[in-house]
C-alpha cells in the first residue's frame, strides 16, 4: 500500500518564472555590466555541468553558509565565463541580489497540476514530502507559491549532508514521513540523480516528464499501486 509520495523540486514540482539568463542579464545591468541574456544562461549552464558539488563534510551543523559560499563561487564564474572583459561594479551587491531573488517566490511557479496533486495525495492521507539538491531557501519558495502547507515534509541536502543520487537523502525523507521504501514512490525528472536511485532503494519510480501535468499523477498512482481507490486524477 502506498503510503507517502516524495517530489524533485526543480523541474518536477516548480519551475523558474524565466530563463536563468536574463535574470541575470538584469542584475548585471543594474550593476554595471552590459551582457548578453543567451551568453549568460549559456554560461550558467556550463559553469553548473561542471561545478564540484559542495563538499558538505566542510559544514559543521548548519550547512547554510557552506552552500551561499558555494553559490557565490558559481555566480562568479557565470559572469567570467559569459564575458571575462567586463566587469560588473560590485560583486558582492550583485551576488546579493540574485542570491536574494531566486530564494522568493516571484523567481519561480507551479508546474502545473502541482498543487492539485500535492491537495488530491494528502486528502488521500498520504504523506508527500520534497526531496532536493537545492539548498536551504527551498523552504521560502515552496512557502511563497502555496506548496509548503500542502507537503508533509521538505528534506534538502544540507539535512542529509548529502546530494541526490547519494540515497542517505532518500533515506532521510522516507524517515521523515514514517514509511518504508516499498511503501513509497518517487516522482522526478532526472534519470541519474532522481529516477534510478529510487528504483535501486526500492521505490516506485515516476518520470514527471511523461504526465501530461502533474495533475495526472494521482491516477497514475493509483494504477500503479495499492494506493486509496478514490485517489483520482484531479481537474
Amino acid at each position: 500500500m502506498l503510503r507517502a509520495v516524495l517530489f524533485d523540486a526543480t523541474g518536477t514540482l516548480i519551475e523558474l518564472a524565466e530563463p536563468v539568463g536574463e535574470t541575470y542579464a538584469r542584475a548585471a545591468v543594474r550593476h554595471g555590466a552590459a551582457i548578453s541574456a543567451w551568453r549568460l544562461g549559456d554560461a550558467f549552464a556550463r559553469v553548473l555541468r561542471a561545478a564540484t558539488p559542495p563538499d558538505y563534510t566542510e559544514a559543521r551543523g548548519s550547512a547554510d553558509a557552506l552552500e551561499r559560499t558555494w553559490w557565490r563561487e558559481r555566480v562568479r564564474e557565470v559572469f567570467l565565463a559569459a564575458d571575462s572583459a567586463v566587469r560588473v561594479r560590485d560583486f558582492d551587491a550583485c551576488f546579493e541580489e540574485l542570491w536574494r531573488h531566486f530564494g522568493r517566490g516571484d523567481a519561480w511557479r507551479a508546474r502545473p497540476g502541482a498543487a492539485q496533486a500535492l491537495g488530491a495525495l494528502r486528502e488521500a492521507g498520504i504523506a508527500t514530502a520534497v526531496v532536493s539538491n537545492f539548498d536551504a531557501r527551498l523552504r521560502a519558495v515552496l512557502a511563497d507559491l502555496g506548496l509548503a502547507p500542502r507537503l508533509s515534509a521538505i528534506v534538502l541536502a544540507g539535512d542529509a549532508h548529502a546530494r541526490k543520487p547519494d540515497p542517505a537523502l532518500l533515506r532521510l525523507a522516507l524517515e521523515r514521513v514514517g514509511c518504508r521504501p516499498a511503501e513509497a514512490a518517487l516522482v522526478g525528472d532526472d534519470p541519474a540523480r532522481d529516477l534510478e536511485p529510487a528504483r535501486r532503494l526500492g521505490l516506485l519510480a515516476i518520470d514527471a516528464r511523461e504526465l501530461a501535468t502533474l495533475a495526472a499523477l494521482p491516477a497514475r498512482l493509483r494504477a500503479l499501486s495499492g494506493a486509496p481507490a478514490d485517489l483520482q486524477e484531479t481537474r
